[in-house]
Order: C-alpha cells, then sequence, then structure tokens
C-alpha cells in the first residue's frame, strides 16, 4: 500500500470504535478526509454502495477498504452452508478428496429443505440436531432437538406470528466432540484475505479455544443447557462458574501443547488444517468469487473437533 504525501498512512471509518483507533494510533496512523485515506472501516452498507457500478466509485491504487463485495457469501450461516456444498460437489470429482466430504455435519435450510431434513430425520432418529437463525451472531436464538415434534411446535409459535418466516441453518449436532477437562471447547482462528486472484492469505498467529463452563453431556435432559452445549462468550460469561481473567479461553499453543502431552489422539488432530503452518484456504478461495484486489476481508472460522481428531464445522 502506498502511503501518502506525508509519508503517513491514513484511516477513515464510519464507526470510531476502540479497538480500531487504539491500534491505527499504535501505528503511527492519522485519521484522513472524506476523499484522502489509505484505509477505510466501512459498514456493510457503504462496501455495497462503493461496488455499485451505478454509483461511479473508483478506488485508488493506495486505498483499501475492510470488506469485498458480497463477502456475506461466507459470513452468513445459510450462504455458507450452499458455497460449502457447492464446494464439496466440485471435490467429488476427483477420488482421492473423498477425507474432505467429512468436514461439515449434514446440514439443511429451514423452512426451504423442511422435507429433505425430515427424510434424513428419519433415516437417523436418534440422532441429535442444533438449529441457528442465519442472522444472528453471539449464540441468539441457538437450540437444540432429537425430535420432529419439537419443530413442529416451535415453527407454529415461531412462524406463525411472522409475515416473512425467519430463515434457519439446521445440522447435525457433534455430540461426541473432543474434551479436555470434561468440557467442549472450539476454535476461533483468523485469517486476512487479501486478495483472491491470485489467493494471498494471511493466517493470525494467535487464535485461541473457547470453553463451555459446565462439564459436558449428550443426556436429552440437558439439550436446553447452553452452558454445556454452546462455547459463545456472550453465553459463557453469565454462568455462575465464569472467570473474567481468562474468559474461558486458550491460546492455541497451550492447547496444541495439551494435545502433544495428554491426548493420544494428538498426532491426528496436529495433522489436522486448524495447526498446519500452510494453512489450506481452499474453501475460502472456493467460498467466495474472485475480485480484484481493492479491499481486505477478514474472517474468522470457529471449527469444533470431534472424538476422531478431525475439525467440524459446527
Amino acid at each position: 500500500m502506498q502511503r501518502s504525501r506525508q509519508n503517513v498512512l491514513k484511516w477513515k471509518a464510519d464507526v470510531e470504535k476502540s479497538v480500531l483507533t487504539v491500534n491505527f494510533d499504535r501505528r503511527g496512523w492519522q485519521p484522513g478526509t472524506e476523499d484522502d485515506w489509505n484505509f477505510y472501516w466501512a459498514t456493510v452498507q457503504n462496501v455495497k454502495w462503493i461496488f455499485n457500478p451505478e454509483n461511479g466509485v473508483r478506488l485508488n491504487d493506495h486505498q483499501l477498504i475492510c470488506h469485498y463485495p458480497n463477502h456475506y457469501e461466507l459470513t452468513r450461516k445459510d450462504l455458507m452452508a450452499k458455497n460449502i456444498k457447492k464446494y464439496m460437489k466440485e471435490l467429488q470429482r476427483d477420488p482421492r478428496n473423498a477425507a474432505l466430504e467429512d468436514f461439515i455435519p449434514v446440514t439443511y435450510m429451514l423452512p426451504a429443505d423442511y422435507s429433505l431434513f425430515v427424510e434424513e430425520f428419519r433415516r437417523n432418529p436418534r440422532a441429535m440436531w442444533i438449529m441457528k437463525p442465519t442472522g444472528k451472531a453471539q449464540g441468539k436464538g441457538i437450540f437444540l432437538i432429537n425430535k420432529l415434534a419439537q419443530i413442529k411446535k416451535w415453527s407454529s409459535v415461531r412462524w406463525a406470528s411472522m409475515p416473512l418466516r425467519e430463515a434457519y441453518v439446521i445440522s447435525r449436532y457433534i455430540n461426541e466432540p473432543l474434551l479436555i477437562g470434561g468440557r467442549k471447547f472450539d476454535l476461533r482462528l483468523y485469517v486476512l484475505v487479501t486478495c483472491f486472484r491470485p489467493l494471498k492469505v494471511y493466517q493470525y498467529r494467535h487464535g485461541f479455544a473457547r470453553f463451555c463452563n459446565v462439564r459436558y453431556t449428550n443426556a436429552a435432559a440437558d439439550m436446553d443447557n447452553m452452558f454445556v452445549h454452546l462455547t459463545n462468550v456472550a453465553i459463557q460469561k453469565t454462568a455462575d462458574e465464569y472467570n473474567s481473567i481468562h474468559g474461558g479461553k486458550w491460546h492455541v499453543r497451550n492447547l496444541r501443547l495439551y494435545l502433544q502431552v495428554r491426548s493420544r489422539r494428538a498426532l491426528g488432530v496436529l495433522a489436522s488444517s486448524p495447526f498446519r503452518r500452510k494453512a489450506d484456504c481452499r474453501l475460502v478461495h472456493r467460498g467466495l468469487p474472485a475480485w480484484k484486489p481493492r479491499s481486505a476481508c477478514l474472517l474468522r472460522w470457529t471449527p469444533s473437533l470431534c472424538t476422531r481428531a478431525k475439525p467440524r464445522s459446527p
């Protein structure tokens, strides 16, 4: 990125959050003006406006913004599931990719795929499923089911009062996760995509594991206990057992060390993609269209590990 005439990077932001401004200041960046800036932290709405060809906006070579157009193709749960399924179909053409088919649990969109879901449910009547609203975060609206009657009862209350039905994704629940100290955890990993053609991705080295406060059980009686099943900090910080000092988190290097020392499955886990030095980013590449490098996109990946020591997107 070229610097401005004063040899100082200038930033612009629609929302001046402290996590942004403090880091800009640490790097010696200075606030820019409406037209004179190098990096723009824009809202989703402004990103859409900038990339709308009818508006005639053109970014200079020394200007970057924080999103690619249509970035929600990977950040919305329903669109991410659609793109992953598309990617998996491409992989199936090559028998050498058979192992990657187990990367994501069986997933359907509701209400659109309800009939397909019912067929799958009846083939595995003892399975547990997890439902998530497509446009929410922080664990809001998530719940588990193990009976069709539960969905019917929920939909009669939830969807009956809505003029337009809220979309949900429903996935086969990983009911045998890899546990540490008897507690469920997942990984929060970050990658920065600066270019798609050619693909250029940087993986942040300081990923971490997020732990539940309550010991895990897949008993039906505890299906509604989100302190057992959801690692979201917004959920866990309300638990009586929550430790505000470490926040229920472990640095990924500590997790790696633990697995090396304590777990017999460590070799399988360490060979999986979350722990590789050179991350396999083909999924990111196929999941989004390729655009010219006029923006940078920070993506987070939150895989879980099942007892077979394979990363699974929850």
